[in-house]
């Protein structure tokens, strides 16, 4: 009996063990996550609109030839500075020369002919003089000599005109400054008027920035704006002198610009700081919150919101006005003494059970071995001390 109850006893155990083995686990309990969290309250602004500008200078020529042909040498490069008329490229002058040689020879050729028209009236003034010829053979060498002379003045006006045509082969800086750009090289065909060089003229700087269409009316011609290159300790102020009257077709900003006194005068596209005293907010009260708290959803931004009743987190959109330093301002969406969760927020899920995360009380140091052997040998020194004092009496 008990040898046909043993193999259908193991039989049994074996086919429990088998299906305990294909079932599925118990799944584990969700983690509680230790967050960090601050109360939402209001604080005041530290800074106003801050834009990023660039120093230009107020006039920036863009230098040309009067006339077209072949760059044959440029002078100049990026960056330098040139004074009024100094050279900056040249054009091939063959054909110009060539043309002012034929204008030279054709006002020889109407200046001959003028001459002889003159010698010709001389003479037959003479013969009038004397009655020999009659007043209309004299008219019309008067006529011949006139028709001379305008012949020799157009001949000469063509020449000279031809002798600037030479003379406009040569590229000239009509005003001191800095070269700002190269807009052409050498062996390169150029039609007249096309920019070579570009020259920014020394005199005053502006600084230009671009302001959103949302804050442009509050920006006016005149207003005061503080000026602060990167790296430098003061501020340097300056005024709105232009205004853009259209916006800009790509980014939809509104360009300014602020002139800043000659004194005070920044390297040429050097980037600065610039903050309108119309924009300032400085002490308006508002809700801030660092960026660790946020979290984007898309194109919306949202917070971990804590109910301290279930320690669970909810997610709570949010609107974001501006941003102030390394902070956020929140336009709507929070309360002040709501508890936002304001790190970890990449692994939270709503509904997700947490506790607040308590920064660990520092441990007391350890006191150096050297310095602990030091004082235990003190110590054993003041109990050896009345011994010894005592044997001696």
């Amino acid at each position: 009996m008990h040898s046909k109850i043993f193999p259908f006893a193991l039989a049994l155990s074996v086919a429990t063990a088998v299906l305990s083995g294909c079932s599925r686990p118990t799944p584990s309990a969700e983690p509680i996550r230790a967050v960090k969290v601050l109360t939402v309250g209001t604080q005041a602004m530290r800074a106003g609109g801050e834009f990023a500008g660039e120093v230009r200078a107020r006039v920036e020529s863009r230098l040309g030839f009067r006339v077209g042909g072949k760059i044959v040498r440029r002078y100049v490069e990026l960056g330098q500075r040139v004074k009024a008329g100094e050279m900056l490229a040249q054009l091939d002058p063959q054909d110009y020369q060539l043309a002012a040689q034929a204008a030279k020879a054709q006002v020889s050729a109407a200046l001959t002919n003028r001459d002889l028209a003159a010698a010709d009236f001389k003479r037959y003034k003479e013969l009038r003089d004397q009655n020999f010829i009659s007043g209309a053979e004299l008219e019309r060498r008067d006529a011949a000599l006139k028709a001379a002379q305008a012949q020799l003045d157009q001949a000469q006006a063509q020449g000279a005109a031809q002798g600037n045509q030479a003379s406009y082969t040569t590229l000239l800086a009509d005003v001191s400054g800095v070269v700002t750009a190269v807009e052409a090289e050498a062996g390169q065909v150029v039609a007249a008027g096309t920019p070579v060089v570009r020259i920014a003229q020394d005199g005053p700087r502006d600084v230009v920035f671009a302001v959103p269409e949302d804050k442009v009316a509050q920006v006016r011609i005149g207003s005061v704006v503080e000026v602060r290159a990167w790296g430098a300790q003061t501020a340097i102020q300056g005024a709105v002198r232009e205004v853009a009257a259209s916006a800009d077709p790509v980014t939809r900003t509104f360009g300014v610009k602020v002139s800043l006194p000659v004194k005070d005068a920044l390297a040429l596209g050097a980037t600065v700081s610039v903050l309108p005293q119309s924009l300032n907010r400085s002490g308006v009260q508002v809700i801030k919150l660092p960026t660790s708290a946020l979290r984007q959803d898309g194109q919306s931004s949202a917070v971990w919101v804590l109910d301290a009743a279930s320690m669970t987190v909810k997610l709570q959109p949010i609107e974001i006005a501006t941003a102030d330093g390394n902070d956020v301002v929140v336009a709507g969406g929070l309360q002040p003494g709501m508890q936002v969760v304001s790190a970890g927020v990449h692994v939270l899920s709503p509904g997700q059970k947490v506790t607040i995360y308590k920064e660990k009380s520092p441990v007391a140091p350890v006191q150096p071995a050297q310095s602990a052997m030091q004082s235990v040998a003190n110590s054993a020194s003041a109990a050896t001390a009345p011994a010894s004092a005592a044997v001696a009496k």
